[in-house]
């Protein structure tokens, strides 16, 4: 799995945790949703500053969305 593919599914699974559609986050993060959409189903590569917006919006850690699960961060 790429990183791509690791981002999509980590954001997919943290955005719905927190019970927000795309459109939710996207406004939280100043995105588009249209753009949120192409993150999740790993169309674009998001920047470090966008990876950075969304977990802001999400609470949460940015090496959070592109750690793949099982992998520690030292």
């Amino acid at each position: 799995m790429d990183l791509k593919e690791i981002l999509a599914v980590n954001l997919r699974q943290a955005r719905n945790r927190r019970h927000l559609t795309q459109e939710e986050l996207a406004e939280r993060s100043g995105l588009s949703a249209r753009y949120i959409g192409a993150i999740e189903r790993a169309d674009v590569s998001a920047s470090v500053t966008v990876i950075g917006r969304i977990a802001k919006a999400l609470g949460m850690e940015p090496e959070a969305l592109v750690r793949k699960k099982g992998d520690r961060v030292d």
